[in-house]
């Protein structure tokens, strides 16, 4: 395949308060649970369905953990981007090998936005977007060396 592309976009509540744990190198790590629902009108009864998905997010980028840990709670409305990707791991009572897909927000192409005002759930204002870049480092070069001629 010439190009592929691993995209998630999501807009939904949490479930639960975020869950923020330390990796065995320091770093936190935040992990959401993330509900969407769609509703219908059945066309033989007339009767209103609905239908709710469970997600599961998790965030490497350091200061997408630090807005979740800050400002984001059970009940919160957000729009997400990352990467779909799967775990496997081996569950250690039946011996059988075990899959999780997950969605991960780790790198530039990750951000968090809250849609909710401060203090309320229900609220339709923005009160955080943080998107991920890339180190400092990169952003922050010195530019006096550019040339100024440009040969085109």
């Amino acid at each position: 395949m010439a190009g592929s592309l691993n995209k998630v976009q999501l807009i939904g509540r949490l479930g639960a308060d975020p869950e923020i744990k330390q990796m065995v190198n320091g770093k936190n790590v935040a992990r959401l649970s993330i509900a969407t629902s769609q509703s219908w009108k059945d066309k033989s009864s007339g009767e209103k369905k609905e239908k709710t998905e469970w997600h599961r997010v998790v965030i490497f980028n350091e200061g997408l953990v630090n807005v979740v840990q800050q400002y984001v709670k059970k009940g919160a409305n957000v729009y997400i981007e990352g990467q779909l990707s799967t775990r496997k791991w081996k569950d250690e009572s039946t011996g059988q090998d075990k899959y999780s897909t997950e969605i991960v927000l780790q790198g530039y192409n990750s951000s968090l936005t809250m849609l909710d005002s401060r203090g309320n759930n229900n609220g339709n204002s923005n009160l955080v977007s943080e998107k991920s870049t890339l180190p400092k480092d990169n952003l922050n070069q010195d530019t006096s060396d550019l040339d100024d001629e440009i040969p085109f």
